[in-house]
């Protein structure tokens, strides 16, 4: 164990990428307070399948509920506005996401920075597996009385987008998503908006390889990441408002500077209690984490000198270690492959064999699944998907579970038992192993799991 788990806890360690999106996403905010007076039209929208790239070609600025109510988990704010939505007649068993925006929306709409969010001019629906998007913004319509468009991305049933599945989405962009963001902004989708929309198409490929260079980074030893926590720091601009701008690629630059810096040194990331440069386990991690306590719950891995070196949450915006990158060359036909293969739009057995994959090309010791309590998105399917990986990778994993922005559903005693209790067994195998005994395969690492 750490010494930081030893003594007081200090002031979270940050890197300097930290700090960079920090400043991003609160001028962000405030242009986004400014939206009445400046005229900018607001676009809502969600971040599996957004469309950030057209949005902006258009003039317009995109707002994610679902960053809002995390960055409001982060920040100790979730809590009165999940009350909120409680109080108004809303199920204890809704999506916490949903209730804490719609909590923030009766309570002043006042964002996770401090500013007013300003109302909608659209309400943008990628539909890309999650039911619970849909019934969201059904409320939001109700709240602010604005359009709103639906795109309809087919499921990944197969394992695969068709052809007929691609270009169906491709139509529906043509015919109801570009006409509707004419509408709301009163410009045309000419050759110059088109223009536009190749270039910002461009800027994203560009952050998109410096982002996979970031991820991938993790199959040295030792990491100099940690796919995990740190992980939902990289991702953020790229997922939410930044993809496509100056500022997102400036951003992943310096990221990617950082991260092969401390690669050549053989330094570890950057922890809440300072630098992971001793790294005893190596995970894979699945599920979304929990918000409300986040620097907790980092803690709990660095403490027992755990970095996590792939998790599949930090790809639901987009499976970009997988090759896919927007291609400014087929506008409709890329944003159609994008939407199509988020994480939340990918079948059973695809989301399986990412795990495999990342457990084999990362060299973890060990998986995770973090299941969320109020995400089916996530948690449907969880405890299939830990039993198949174990047949098949012969590594035992474990089951924890917390919720997304509720927190009265994290239980710190309870996911530090089960955690430590995991990494102890992890320990017990190895041993068994440097003595000759071969270790067992999933089934044994089934019934020693806490």
């Amino acid at each position: 164990m750490s010494q930081a788990s030893k003594g007081e806890k200090h002031e979270a360690a940050k890197d300097r990428s930290m700090v960079l999106q920090k400043q991003m996403i609160a001028e962000h905010y405030e242009r986004l307070e400014r939206a009445p007076e400046t005229g900018e039209p607001v676009v809502y929208t969600f971040v599996p399948g957004n469309l950030t790239e057209l949005i902006r070609a258009f003039g317009a600025l995109p707002v994610l509920p679902e960053i809002n109510a995390l960055q409001s988990g982060m920040r100790g704010r979730s809590r009165d506005f999940i009350s909120e939505a409680e109080r108004l007649g809303h199920s204890e068993d809704v999506c916490t996401y949903v209730k804490c925006d719609i909590g923030m929306l009766k309570s002043g709409n006042i964002g996770p920075t401090g500013t007013r969010l300003p109302k909608p001019d659209l309400l943008l629906l990628s539909y890309t597996g999650c039911y619970t998007f849909m019934k969201w913004f059904e409320l939001l319509r109700e709240e602010y009385d604005c359009p709103t468009v639906f795109l309809q991305v087919p499921y990944q049933g197969d394992g695969k987008l068709s052809a007929e599945h691609r270009d169906y989405i491709a139509q529906q962009l043509r015919g109801q998503v570009i006409p509707a963001l004419e509408k709301v902004t009163g410009k045309k989708y000419d050759d110059t908006i088109e223009a536009e929309l190749k270039r910002r198409l461009a800027l994203a490929a560009k952050a998109e390889d410096d982002l996979v260079a970031v991820l991938q980074s993790a199959k040295k030893k030792p990491s100099p990441i940690d796919a995990y926590f740190g992980g939902v720091y990289y991702i953020g601009p790229i997922f939410s408002a930044f993809r496509g701008t100056e500022e997102g690629v400036a951003y992943y630059e310096a990221l990617r500077q950082e991260v092969e810096a401390r690669a050549a040194a053989g330094k570890g990331p950057i922890t809440p209690d300072g630098p992971l440069d001793k790294q005893d386990y190596r995970l894979v991690v699945e599920g979304p984490p929990n918000w409300t306590h986040f620097r907790q719950f980092w803690s709990m891995f660095s403490d027992w000198n755990a970095v996590v070196v792939a998790s599949t949450y930090t790809k639901v915006g987009g499976v970009y270690d997988f090759g896919f990158r927007h291609d400014p060359d087929d506008p409709l036909g890329t944003m159609a492959d994008y939407c199509g293969g988020c994480y939340t739009n990918l079948n059973m057995p695809s989301r399986i064999d990412m795990l495999v994959d990342y457990i084999e090309q990362y060299s973890a010791d060990g998986f995770l699944i973090n299941s969320v309590k109020s995400c089916n998105s996530f948690s449907a399917g969880q405890l299939l998907m830990l039993r198949e990986v174990e047949k098949r990778t012969g590594i035992p994993g474990a089951f924890i579970e917390s919720d997304l922005v509720d927190p009265r559903y994290f239980s710190a005693a309870n996911i530090k038992n089960r955690l430590e209790s995991y990494l102890q067994m992890v320990d017990a195998r190895r041993a068994e192993r440097a003595g000759g005994g071969g270790g067992g395969g999933g089934s044994q690492g089934a019934e020693a799991r806490p």
